[in-house]
């Protein structure tokens, strides 16, 4: 495989040749229910007890469970969407990047009325598992999430968003308080247009049968187009802040409602407009007011925030984002399907993600002074300059060197999120992107810009997930899970454990059944 690199008006590509074909990874596979032993390989650390529960596609889920040894099971999410296309044997339930066909037993004049019946939400959770009230639940972006045991894997109940609270769907990326106390956003769609939600969950039930009894919404924020609302996948949080990236990923809401009467999927609705700049909202999260002041950024997409902060009078928003946003639209799973000159240039088309910080001044009023850099922090290179009294623009600085480009950038970052979220920190982990998928785990220090990587030839990490080591002293005592998927028929797919601050790894648990590919996982601690 061969690499060069291009930087177009500080949009910054990667051109590579010869990329290894993944499309195995994207495959159905069987559930395996009942737990079954694993190959260790190394050492596991005696100390890790509990269980890694991860989302995947294709209806699936599952979790390593780590006490002595390791097992692994996996089950099939009976939603709703899954019995539908199971008894049909065909797509019936249209998906982001998947449009339902028409059913065939159905006259000409039957399906020609069926593409003018609305697009119904998917209810297939497939993004993430998430904790609500001590009770863990596979989430997508819609208003369905399925609450599932974690002692069995098995589903419990459906829960809808919208019984609750007038939203029409939630993040599969919430943020927790100490106490907690769940943060969420979710868009609501109104004969006015649609508004984007800040929603908060309490940290208890009120009795066993409780699912999202008590939330509410916090704020409501009017987008700049109310008929073109912005794409969010997750948003950032601070002590006291709860920040909204409004960036140029567009929904076009009437070619999304009409797409089904058009013959079009849900994705033909999204665009990057680059023409627009990134808006950063603050609410304030004890009275739910969203702050005069607007932070403006030029254009930009991202998915994922790393952390956020406040100090001395500042914000600090760190997140992984790239400078062009049209890439959404390729991770289909016909794009990852992909092989030869039509994977190359696919991969070659996206703007690699890298972890960037902004730097709000929280303190602006009407002294304060235009046009000039409000940025005083010592060894920051990012700027904030005050355009008006309500409108401050920012330019970020990069939270790594130069040579994190030659792994394609980094996603799907994580920190240890129990002692440093919302506070300053020195170490992040994410996945290096040189393919469609992460092909690399990669630990960043902040201090000196430096980083470890962990990669082998033919291996596809998941989001790396840290787990502190008991009685640890400082930010990186703790291992690194890793879930490992491979498309080569004579590799294994694993469970891998790495010493957090080393990178080295400790141990691997060999599965003896393929494993579907997912992002994003939690650890459920047992201890």
């Amino acid at each position: 495989m061969t690499i060069r690199k291009y930087i177009f008006k500080k949009t910054y590509f990667t051109e590579v040749h010869g990329l290894p074909n993944i499309s195995p990874l994207v495959r159905s596979v069987e559930e395996t229910p009942e737990p079954i032993p694993t190959t260790v390989k190394g050492t596991i650390p005696s100390w890790i007890h509990g269980s890694l529960l991860r989302n995947a596609f294709n209806y699936q889920y599952s979790d390593f469970i780590v006490d002595g040894h390791v097992t692994y099971r996996s089950r099939f999410l009976r939603s709703d969407s899954y019995k539908q296309n199971s008894e049909r044997n065909r797509i019936m339930v249209s998906e982001f990047g998947t449009l339902a066909l028409a059913d065939p037993c159905k006259n000409f004049f039957q399906r020609f009325l069926s593409r003018f019946e609305m697009i119904k939400p998917t209810d297939n959770a497939s993004v993430n598992f998430v904790k609500y009230k001590g009770d863990y639940y596979v989430s997508t972006e819609t208003n369905y999430i399925h609450r599932v045991d974690p002692d069995t894997l098995e589903s419990k109940q459906k829960v809808d968003w919208s019984k609750f609270i007038a939203v029409n769907g939630a993040t599969a990326h919430p943020h927790f308080d100490p106490d907690g106390t769940a943060y969420n956003m979710g868009n609501s769609y109104r004969n006015k247009g649609a508004f984007y939600n800040i929603i908060r969950v309490p940290p208890e039930r009120d009795g066993p049968e409780d699912t999202l009894e008590g939330a509410k919404i916090l704020c409501s924020i009017a987008p700049r187009d109310k008929s073109k609302p912005s794409y969010y996948h997750s948003f950032g949080m601070s002590e006291n802040y709860v920040v909204f990236i409004e960036q140029p990923i567009k929904m076009d809401l009437f070619k999304i409602v009409t797409g089904r009467l058009r013959g079009k999927s849900l994705n033909e609705g999204v665009f990057w407009d680059p023409n627009q700049e990134t808006t950063f909202h603050l609410i304030d999260k004890h009275t739910g007011k969203e702050m005069p002041v607007k932070y403006h950024a030029k254009a930009l997409s991202t998915f994922h925030q790393i952390n956020a902060f406040e100090q001395d009078g500042f914000l600090m928003l760190d997140m992984c984002c790239s400078d062009d946003g049209q890439a959404i639209n390729n991770f289909l799973i016909q794009n990852l399907r992909q092989s030869g000159e039509a994977l190359d240039e696919m991969y070659n088309t996206m703007s690699r993600p890298l972890p960037r910080r902004f730097v709000l001044p929280l303190n602006i009023t009407s002294e304060t002074p235009l046009e000039q850099n409000l940025n005083t922090r010592p060894d920051s290179t990012a700027t904030a300059v005050c355009r008006t009294k309500n409108q401050v623009f920012c330019t970020f600085e990069d939270l790594h060197g130069e040579d994190l480009k030659d792994y394609g950038g980094l996603e799907f970052p994580h920190i240890n999120y129990a002692r440093y979220n919302t506070k300053p920190y020195r170490y992040y982990y994410g996945c290096g992107f040189r393919h469609l998928v992460g092909d690399s785990l990669i630990k960043m220090d902040l201090e000196s810009k430096k980083f470890k990587v962990w990669q082998q030839p033919d291996l596809y990490p998941s989001e790396p997930v840290f787990i502190p080591s008991p009685n640890a002293e400082e930010e990186d005592d703790g291992v690194i899970l890793s879930v490992i998927i491979t498309p080569v028929k004579d590799k294994s797919t694993f469970l891998l454990v790495l010493d957090a601050k080393t990178f080295e790894e400790l141990g691997r648990a060999e599965v003896p059944v393929n494993i579907p590919y997912g992002f994003h996982g939690v650890f459920n601690s047992s201890a």
